[in-house]
C-alpha cells in the first residue's frame, strides 16, 4: 500500500476516538512522500482529517 493509499484509508476509517492518532500517522506518511503530485493529492485527505478533528474536538 502506498502512503497516499494509507492516508486515504485513514481518512475514510477515522472516528472521533482515533482522529488524533490517525492525523499523526498521516503526517508521518506525508513527510515520507517524495513526489509533489502525491503530496497535493494527499492534501485533500489531510484537510478533511483536520476538519474532523476540529469538529469533533468542540465541546
Amino acid at each position: 500500500m502506498t502512503a497516499l493509499e494509507e492516508i486515504r484509508k485513514l481518512y475514510f476509517n477515522t472516528t472521533k476516538a482515533t482522529v488524533k492518532k490517525d492525523i499523526a500517522r498521516a503526517i508521518d506518511l506525508l513527510k515520507g512522500m517524495t513526489s509533489e503530485e502525491e503530496r497535493e493529492k494527499a492534501a485533500v485527505y489531510m484537510d478533511g482529517l483536520s476538519q474532523m478533528r476540529s469538529e469533533w474536538g468542540k465541546k
